[in-house]
């Protein structure tokens, strides 16, 4: 199966744009998945944690813990599209040992930075290794669907409406700077995880609190009419002020929720929902490089922080899951993979070392964990469409799943509607301070 058709590329698009730049043949899925095995390679080649006395799941400094979860469900996504399963075991051996005291992706040791964001996003990747399928853990061991849900729960737990009407703050304990902060991706991730939820169990429990959350994002206007996301808001203020910043990942992780949330309802409402956050994505998108992502809040400015760095990754990853569950999606979102790819491909040298910015076509000399993921999602999710799509429990899903996991300690427990046969068979850091910079020469944030 061809990755696209001829009329909507024109042609066979071949891309080396120096003689020592990686070589990608884009509706070839070989040559696709070697530019990505490279581009692999070059990305685990941060990670330490396999070693002997180093600790698994960890990427050094300066990459932060959530960072590392987002890496792993990069290289979940990798083995499916791919087929090359050399990286599992690290996968596995991480994503065990980094489920915290509670199997809740909070351990203690990451107390001091650990926000909603940053468990969501472990959470995140549990939900994929339950939705591709990955190896499931011995029965002694927590199993990925049940890591999902006690993420899940113990988020829905900390829904707080004593300021703006609801949400989730970005920070969960009190002494962590930022805990006054409403942020879009941390409610985001949220949102992401039950809508997975809702689609992988059958348990409109989850759906109920994805339209919960989607509602609460537009009802104190973190997101707009055409809709774009923006940063967040200071609950000291009770959120009536905006931060109008916007990055990849906050469209890209409500567009894959979206997309889930049509799939399970097959709602006209939420159709029309995915359809404007796709159309939203066009401030993305470079107007010097036809359909090519760039971060628009950094990257024309040259300001972009490690975190920042890895953003467009999130969100080439979840365009490729909005088009296996939202394959109407297709026509309009391939185009952008494509360009992008072979744009990120100009700039990655021929070892698998990639730049940061692809809109340029000249590799920057920029090099880390961001740059090297960004360059392998846009690349493999090239594959989405001729790759199967997310399972769920009734269409081969085996993870094993407990609704109440994660909720035995909390002071509001979550009281699901009736338990269905699915369940009972799967039974951006530094979003506020260090953006201050980047607001004055910030002219693009209210042009959209």
């Amino acid at each position: 199966m061809k990755l696209f058709s001829p009329e909507v590329l024109g042609a066979v698009l071949f891309i080396a744009s120096t003689a020592d730049a990686i070589s990608l043949t884009i509706d070839s899925a070989d040559s696709v998945k070697s530019a990505a095995g490279a581009v692999a390679k070059g990305l685990t080649s941060y990670y330490t944690g396999y070693r002997p006395g180093d600790v698994p799941g960890n990427l050094p400094d300066p990459y932060y813990w959530w960072e590392a979860g987002a890496m792993f469900n990069a290289l979940i996504d990798y083995w499916h599209y791919t087929g090359d399963d050399q990286y599992n075991e690290i996968i596995f051996q991480a994503l065990l040992h980094q489920t915290g005291e509670d199997d809740d992706y909070m351990p203690v040791n990451q107390s001091q930075s650990l926000g909603n964001d940053d468990q969501g996003f472990w959470g995140m990747a549990a939900m994929s290794a339950a939705e591709r399928g990955f190896k499931d853990p011995p029965a002694d061991q927590p199993q990925w669907l049940a890591l999902a849900q006690a993420v899940f729960n113990t988020q829905a737990s900390r829904w707080d409406t004593t300021t703006c009407g609801g949400g989730l703050r970005w920070q969960i304990f009190t002494f962590n700077n930022g805990y006054n902060y409403k942020n879009t991706i941390s409610n985001g991730c949220f949102f992401n995880v039950a809508a997975r939820l809702a689609r992988y169990t059958g348990n409109n429990t989850y759906s109920d609190w994805a339209e919960k959350t989607w509602d609460w994002v537009r009802s104190i206007s973190l997101s707009d009419d055409t809709v774009h996301f923006f940063d967040g808001s200071d609950d000291l203020k009770n959120c009536s002020e905006v931060n109008h910043i916007q990055w990849t990942y906050n469209a890209g992780i409500f567009m894959l929720g979206a997309a889930h949330m049509y799939n399970y309802t097959e709602s006209e409402t939420w159709k029309s929902r995915l359809d404007g956050i796709i159309k939203g994505v066009s401030v993305f998108l470079s107007p010097d490089a036809n359909n090519v992502i760039y971060e628009v809040a950094c990257e024309p400015h040259n300001t972009c922080d490690e975190d920042q760095r890895s953003f467009k990754a999130y969100l080439a990853r979840w365009i490729g899951s909005t088009m296996q569950v939202a394959p109407y999606t297709q026509e309009t979102l391939m185009p952008i993979l494509q360009a992008s790819a072979a744009a990120a491909a100009k700039v990655c040298a021929d070892d698998g070392t990639c730049g940061q910015v692809w809109y340029t076509g000249t590799d920057d000399g920029l090099r880390g964990v961001g740059e090297q993921m960004s360059a392998l999602e846009v690349m493999q999710n090239l594959l989405a469409p001729s790759s199967s799509p997310p399972l769920t429990n009734t269409t081969g899903g085996t993870s094993i799943g407990n609704p109440n996991a994660g909720a035995d300690s909390k002071d509001s427990p979550i009281v699901f509607s009736q338990v269905t046969a699915g369940d009972k068979a799967g039974a951006g850091f530094l979003t506020t301070l260090v953006l201050v910079g980047i607001l004055a020469g910030a002219y693009w944030m209210i042009a959209y």
